[in-house]
């Protein structure tokens, strides 16, 4: 199945090869294609980041200089509370309730992103990115209420479902050894540009 962060991919690829095709770039052209690394570190110069993929495979990937590397933290059902926009990959359970499998926390600067609700890869699995407006108990977890423009969703969040905070890192986080994951637009020549890097930050690796 699909992963929210996945989802949210697809949105970034959009926007990245929608860069390719304007005029700003002149470098890279509108058939640019656009994909997903995971893998660890093996060097970075501070321009370019040599990877090894998870697929095996030895990956040399160009950061622009105003790239910013993200990050994320763990968090418990505890840290969120009314007011925050937040992300959730779900499943309609038999009972007809959507059952979260990852919520993500987003930062006040990516208050927006994604808003709304959509079917993703399963014929049953959902994505939602809204402001929270309702939190409340149930036998298991919490039940989220989030809304959006349009609409709203009732999510129950059990507690073993990972949460996790999108924060800010640096890039002292690609380091030898770290685990990465990176959005790439690749160029008709071949090469490799970064369009988003997310790096393990105090043990916490970035989401599969």
């Amino acid at each position: 199945m699909e992963s929210l962060l996945d989802a949210c991919d697809s949105l970034l690829i959009g926007s990245a090869v929608a860069l390719l095709s304007h005029p700003a770039f002149p470098q890279a052209a509108p058939s640019g294609i656009a994909d997903r690394i995971t893998g660890v570190v093996e060097t970075f110069d501070g321009h370019t980041l040599d990877v090894a993929s998870a697929k095996g495979q030895e990956v040399s990937v160009a950061v622009p200089d105003d790239l910013k590397v993200g990050a994320v933290a763990n968090r418990t059902l505890a840290d969120i509370k009314p007011g925050d926009f937040v992300g959730s990959a779900a499943v309609e359970g038999k009972d007809g309730v959507l059952h979260a499998q990852e919520v993500h926390i987003f930062p006040e600067a990516m208050r927006g992103t994604g808003e709304g609700h959509r079917p993703m890869t399963g014929a049953e699995q959902t994505m939602t990115n809204a402001v929270v407006t309702g939190v409340a108990s149930a036998p298991e977890g919490r039940v989220l209420t989030l809304t959006y423009r349009g609409g709203e969703q009732r999510i129950e969040v059990g507690p073993n479902v990972r949460i996790v905070a999108l924060i800010p890192g640096d890039r002292s986080l690609l380091k030898p050894g770290a685990a990465v994951r990176i959005l790439v637009v690749q160029s008709p020549d071949g090469r490799l540009t970064a369009r988003s890097v997310q790096a393990e930050k105090d043990g916490v690796k970035p989401l599969p």
